[in-house]
């Protein structure tokens, strides 16, 4: 079996011929696509004078939701059951990781090293973060988890990676959202702490969405982890 077509993706590089040199892995939620959170690189204050970031916004294979009726959309694996702890799609997840795995290696290739690379994820995409990150062979910058939850996780403590054993998570959730309900996302938080991660948790007062005081505190904690010099 051969290498994974590389998904298709928005790339946002930085202004003004700035060389890059760390990169951001973007994944967006079920049935978005890489757009959906283009718009906000501008307002995460990245220093560029401190060394460029490229953000790469990959879109999600299509594939049918059983969830919604069998609808095809861009999705990282098919969502069976409401409960978002049972029933999940292995073959779908192990797909989709094998895909972002690939961009991670063309990023290498690109002359970015796996540990100037923070993988981020919204919702479903954020599933896919901490699944990716936490079992990637080589150590990341970090993770970004936003109004997410874990998936497979009763395999994480045989298949976790020893090199991103202390990568810094940064997980945040909104306080009234009806799609992924705080308590999972807590859920995650503290399994996650439980088997010794270090995690930095938010909640802000939003729905299923991203808040203005959040993207300040994203781009504050992606210029600790991608910071030069």
């Amino acid at each position: 079996m051969g290498a994974p077509d590389i998904l298709q993706c928005v790339e946002v590089e930085p202004q003004g011929g700035v060389p890059v040199g760390g990169a951001v892995i973007w994944l967006h939620g079920l049935g978005a696509d890489g757009h959906d959170f283009e718009p906000i690189v501008p307002y995460l204050g990245l220093d560029e004078n401190r060394g460029g970031v490229r953000f790469v916004f990959p879109h999600a294979p299509k594939r049918p939701v059983a969830l919604n009726m069998g609808l095809i959309m861009r999705a990282w694996y098919d969502i069976r059951a409401i409960d978002l702890r049972r029933d999940h799609d292995v073959e779908g997840i192990a797909d989709s990781a094998e895909r972002i795995r690939a961009l991670i290696a063309r990023e290498n290739g690109r002359g970015i090293p796996t540990d100037r690379i923070v993988l981020s994820g919204f919702s479903q995409g954020g599933a896919m973060a901490l699944y990716v990150g936490l079992r990637h062979p080589e150590k990341l910058a970090g993770i970004l988890a936003l109004s997410c939850y874990s998936i497979l996780e009763d395999s994480l403590s045989a298949e976790a990676s020893a090199a991103n054993r202390e990568t810094k998570i940064f997980q945040a959730h909104g306080e009234r959202d009806p799609m992924v309900p705080l308590e999972r996302g807590r859920a995650t938080h503290d399994r996650l702490v439980e088997l010794g991660y270090g995690v930095e948790w938010r909640t802000y007062p939003m729905g299923h969405e991203v808040h203005p005081r959040e993207i300040q505190d994203v781009g504050a904690w992606l210029r600790s982890r991608l910071a030069q010099g």
